[in-house]
């Protein structure tokens, strides 16, 4: 049997056991002072705080916020499983981080839920809570409303998507480069588009290393620029392109930071074919001055070459009658030969305002321009003289033309002459005949050339050349680049009027002390080239027929009627259209011709004809004019079967005229009218 303990030994223990109460009361009171600080806590936190069984899945205990974000009481909740809480949906996607937090895992995910306040994003965090074992009983559920940081973060992406959708999908050249060395760090499909380098090409490269900059001055200039300003705006530059093409932009750029660094955004729009437009603008404006300023020309030597002509006729008519009737070797002949002279030179002058101003009446006919130009070389060589050596290169097969061979004479005289005086000294003269053809792509860039096939006309001398700024001026009516007295300005006027009067056009090349090349392109004509003998008639038949002679200024009726008597005509002469008329009707014998002014007061010369003919049909016709408008000309063209004498004209072209218009003799008619 054990010893009974002493009373020091019960003492203790009676000690000991009232310090483990005393323990256990204070473990209890702490235990208590802690849970009434976490239910106080859990409370009042403002996120949805809750405490669900871990095997169950049954709330066990939810804060006020909790219960408010539901609406349903705490009573309800308490004890209810979170399918019926939460919703099927909500729980469904809950399961996969319930079995994770399960595991002894903590665990966080996004979801949204209908709340009271609508529905909303939370944030749900699961915490697991282990017995002493290390088994999962519990989970804390910790929630917040993040519908704010949301939408804040939806807002965001949306600006973003908007951004790189305008950022991509701009039309302009958009990029990003860092300020100070130019680096690449985004690029559009626009970028790509204007310069052909695609993202692999620039990001990551320096602008310097692709050679994007036409000129670097630009760039700097750009970067200067942003650097005192901040931004720049409407910077014109050229860029080289991927395939080393140039192009023209215009750039506008700011600075903006990326990664505390400074860095240029630039957007850039490619000008190139504005800047054509507006050129091609500028020419036709250009072109339109150009047709203006020739039509009000043109009208000016329409009316200056009726009046002009008509008293020319009367001088050149009476000159050579008077020279008719002096002997050559006399005084007064000589003087006559001069006035001649200086009124034939008038005439000249006269021809060339109206072949400048397209006025000029032509008679059409197809032509073999070398063998044209081969009849008038002997010619040309005399008239720009010994020092210049005259080579003719004609082109084999050369094609047809259709234009008045006189025209053709124009053009060598006049551009022989320009190249005589350019040249200083000795040089050289060269024509050339070539067939050309010019297809769509040529007449794209060159708007005034219609495409097809044209027969080209060059020619070059090794001049003194033109400067490239009065190139522009050649064609212009009086402008000319030769000293006081030693021009008239209308030689190349009168050439380019011809060209165009026959639809083709003209290119001028020029160097200081070089020389200058006229290349004339003429349209190739699919007629036939007719073969045919002109015969001149150095003294012109005599005839016997009766002429109706109308002309409303006297002193020319006068000279004229003159003319034809003195070649056996009979002449009836009429001042006036009204005049002509009674003349047609009162005349007993035949009228064999009409010989009549165009454009005269009352009535114009071919509404005569018509009046005329009425009476007498069958009468032949010769029109004269020193400006025949449109009257018998379509565009100075005159039609098949319309005989046209041009004033002034001399004796021997009168008579020679008539004689071919009426074709048979003057004994025949003699022999039909007995």
């Amino acid at each position: 049997m054990s010893a009974r303990p002493t009373y020091e030994e019960l003492e203790k223990r009676v000690a000991a056991l009232e310090q483990a109460e005393f323990d256990h009361q204070e473990a209890l009171e702490a235990l208590k002072e802690s849970n009434n600080r976490f239910l106080h806590l859990a409370a009042n936190v403002p996120a949805y705080f809750a405490y669900v069984n871990a095997d169950t899945l049954v709330y066990e205990f939810v804060n006020d916020a909790f219960e408010k974000s539901f609406g349903i009481p705490r009573e309800k909740i308490i004890g209810s499983h979170i399918k019926d809480v939460i919703g099927e949906a909500n729980y469904q996607f809950a399961l996969e981080f319930i079995d994770i937090v399960r595991s002894g895992k903590s665990v966080s995910y996004q979801n949204t839920f209908g709340l009271t306040s609508g529905k909303r994003w939370i944030q749900v965090n699961y915490t697991p809570v282990t017995d002493a074992n290390g088994k999962v009983v519990s989970i804390v559920v910790l929630s917040y409303d993040i519908s704010d940081r949301k939408q804040a973060e939806e807002a965001l992406r949306e600006s973003e998507e908007k951004y790189r959708l305008t950022f991509d999908f701009s039309p302009d050249s958009v990029n990003i480069n860092r300020l100070e060395d130019g680096l690449f760090v985004d690029i559009n499909q626009g970028f790509t588009k204007l310069t052909g380098f695609t993202r692999e090409d620039v990001i990551g490269k320096t602008s310097k290393e692709i050679q994007i900059w036409h000129n670097p001055a630009d760039r700097q200039s750009l970067v200067t620029t942003l650097k005192e300003n901040g931004y720049c705006e409407n910077l014109e530059a050229q860029f080289r392109k991927k395939d080393g093409s140039l192009t023209t932009a215009l750039m506008s750029a700011g600075v903006i930071s990326l990664q505390d660094e400074p860095h240029i955004i630039s957007i850039t729009r490619d000008i190139s074919e504005r800047l054509r437009a507006e050129e091609e603008r500028k020419k036709l404006r250009d072109q339109l001055m150009q047709a203006q300023k020739m039509e009000s020309v043109g009208r000016l030597a329409g009316g200056v070459a009726h009046d002009f002509n008509n008293m020319l006729m009367a001088i050149i008519g009476n000159t050579e009658m008077a020279m008719a009737e002096t002997e050559p070797s006399t005084a007064l002949h000589k003087k006559l030969h001069e006035i001649f002279s200086c009124a034939q030179r008038s005439a000249d002058l006269t021809r060339q305002l109206l072949a400048f101003a397209r006025r000029q009446t032509i008679r059409p006919k197809v032509l073999d321009l070398n063998e044209l130009i081969s009849r008038m070389i002997t010619f040309l060589h005399r008239l720009i003289g010994e020092d210049v050596d005259l080579v003719w290169k004609p082109a084999m097969a050369l094609w047809p033309v259709h234009m008045d061979p006189s025209q053709i004479d124009q053009i060598l005289v006049n551009l022989a002459v320009n190249a005589r005086d350019a040249i200083i000294g000795v040089g050289n003269l060269t024509i050339e005949t070539e067939n050309v053809f010019f297809d769509e792509t040529y007449c794209m860039m060159h708007q005034d050339v219609i495409p097809g096939e044209y027969v080209l006309l060059a020619v070059s001398d090794t001049g003194c050349g033109v400067e490239k700024e009065a190139i522009g001026l050649l064609f212009e009516p009086f402008y000319t680049t030769k000293t006081v007295g030693k021009g008239t300005g209308l030689g190349l006027a009168t050439v380019y009027g011809i060209v165009k009067q026959n639809d083709g056009f003209i290119n001028v090349y020029s160097e200081l002390g070089q020389g200058t090349t006229f290349k004339i392109y003429l349209p190739r004509t699919r007629i036939q080239v007719a073969t045919e003998s002109e015969e001149v008639r150095q003294n012109p038949a005599r005839g016997a027929e009766t002429v109706l002679l109308v002309e409303d200024e006297p002193p020319i009726l006068k000279i004229g009627k003159a003319i034809l008597e003195r070649y056996g005509y009979t002449v009836l002469d009429a001042g006036t259209p009204a005049e002509a008329q009674a003349q047609a009707q009162q005349h007993q014998g035949p009228i064999h011709l009409l010989i009549t002014d165009v454009v005269m007061p009352q009535m114009n010369g071919r509404d005569l004809l018509e009046r005329i003919a009425a009476s007498r049909p069958g009468i032949k016709t010769l029109y004269m004019s020193g400006y025949t408008s449109d009257v018998i000309a379509h565009h100075g063209v005159l039609g098949e079967g319309i005989h046209f004498l041009q004033k002034p004209f001399s004796v021997k072209t009168l008579a020679a005229k008539v004689r071919e218009v009426l074709g048979d003799s003057a004994e025949k008619f003699r022999a039909s009218d007995c």
